[in-house]
């Protein structure tokens, strides 16, 4: 704050009142200003007609209501991350500055930063123009690769946010390789933070980086603001692979959130999506393999049932078994034969009787009385001449007893026995 240095005291007048010079009266209004006034304070207002004069950015500050003057020297113009705009909000870190010879009072910025009404409006100016070229849809999302080989961290160096995704990474996943890429995340960096994607982008295959993740710790909205940039988000759209953002905190929501291929609430949570859990894929891969095993049971025993029954069938068509085979079927028919073979019925009793000539006898109507025959028996032929002849009545007849008188007169006696 320019004040005087010293100014006499006011001349008191007959009335009582104190009489000043202008000098004096400035004078003591500066004194009056660095005894009562903070030498820093914070003052949130509307940037209108900001000027740049000799280096120096003139500009006024506003509520609506009311207004106050301001300037940033250009010694630290050079050294601010944000250069407002006509109509950006800010929040400035200021002091006063009252030049006694215009008794002109100006808020003197030390620094500033967009106020959230501004950061909002950045972002649905750069929304608007992004959204119509289907930047945010979801079809143009990339898949995440499910066991990345190796992936590219972009963050500041050294942040808690950074140590985070290095645990988190051991793990879950320590197979996994980190090439974590320092950047600039506070201020105004886009330009910064743009440049390390176009030089990472030229040599993602031949480093072998199958994912990205862009991440920045907690902070304001005020402080995401960099990434609703435009130049930005056009080169995250581009990226060769695909892109998961891990930025502030759960509730914030950035443009390079929305043009990422997946959007993280956290850091922590960036790599959690990205990495796959060693535990579940253990379990997976414990569970995998008794599936398999018990698959390769199951086929292994139909493999044996098919060779079991085509040994079976080669055997059933080998000579040797075809040979028996027919062995068998001989035997059974010699049996049959044999059942049924005069001879065997010889062998139970009965005999075969012949004529002189050989002929068979069926009948006693066929021999003569005193006839010679030839009785076959199974041991034997026995020669045997005709005595006498007795005919049988046919099946069912009735048979005369001697003495019955059923068919009338008795018949002759019976011959005796020789």
């Amino acid at each position: 704050m320019t004040m005087a240095a010293a100014t006499p005291g006011p001349e008191r007048t007959g009335k009582g009142l104190p009489r000043y010079t202008v000098g004096e009266l400035n004078g003591a209004i500066g004194n009056l200003l660095e005894r009562g006034f903070a030498p820093r304070f914070l003052v949130e207002g509307t940037v209108s007609r900001p000027q740049l004069k000799k280096g120096h950015l003139w500009l006024s500050l506003s509520d609506g209501e009311a207004s106050i003057n301001a300037v940033i020297w250009a010694s630290q113009l050079r050294q601010l991350a944000f250069v407002p705009e006509e109509g950006d909000g800010v929040l400035v870190v200021g002091r006063l500055n009252f030049w006694i010879a215009r008794a002109s009072l100006t808020v003197q910025v030390l620094d500033l930063r967009p106020s959230l009404t501004a950061v909002l409006r950045q972002f649905e100016r750069v929304h608007a123009l992004l959204e119509p070229e289907g930047l945010f849809e979801t079809a143009r999302k990339r898949p995440l690769p499910r066991f990345p080989s190796k992936i590219a961290l972009l963050t500041s160096v050294p942040s808690s946010a950074l140590a985070d995704m290095l645990r988190t990474a051991r793990e879950r996943w320590p197979a996994t390789r980190l090439l974590v890429v320092p950047i600039p995340v506070q201020g105004a960096v886009e330009a910064t933070i743009r440049q390390a994607l176009d030089r990472l982008a030229s040599r993602c295959q031949p480093l072998g980086i199958e994912a990205l993740v862009l991440a920045r710790g907690g902070g304001s909205r005020e402080d995401l603001s960099v990434f609703d940039g435009e130049t930005l988000a056009r080169a995250l759209a581009t990226f060769p692979v695909p892109v998961v953002c891990g930025l502030g905190h759960e509730d914030d929501t950035t443009i390079a959130d929305l043009v990422a291929d997946y959007r993280a609430a956290t850091p922590t949570a960036a790599l959690v999506a990205l990495l796959p859990d060693r535990r579940n894929a253990v379990l997976t891969l414990g569970q995998n393999r008794n599936h398999l095993q018990q698959l390769l049971r199951l086929r292994l025993q139909g493999l044996r049932d098919s060779l079991r029954r085509q040994r079976e069938r080669l055997e059933q068509r080998h000579p040797a078994a075809w040979i028996a085979q027919q062995r068998l079927s001989l035997q059974h028919q010699r049996q049959l034969l044999e059942a049924l073979s005069p001879q065997q019925q010889l062998r139970r009793g009965y005999a075969l009787v012949r004529r002189e000539g050989g002929r068979l006898v069926h009948t006693i109507e066929e021999v003569d009385s005193r006839e010679l025959l030839r009785i076959e028996l199974a041991d034997g032929i026995i020669h045997a001449r005709i005595e006498g002849l007795e005919p049988r009545d046919p099946p069912g007849a009735l048979t005369s007893t001697p003495g019955s008188g059923i068919r009338g007169e008795p018949g002759p006696p019976a011959p005796a026995a020789p």
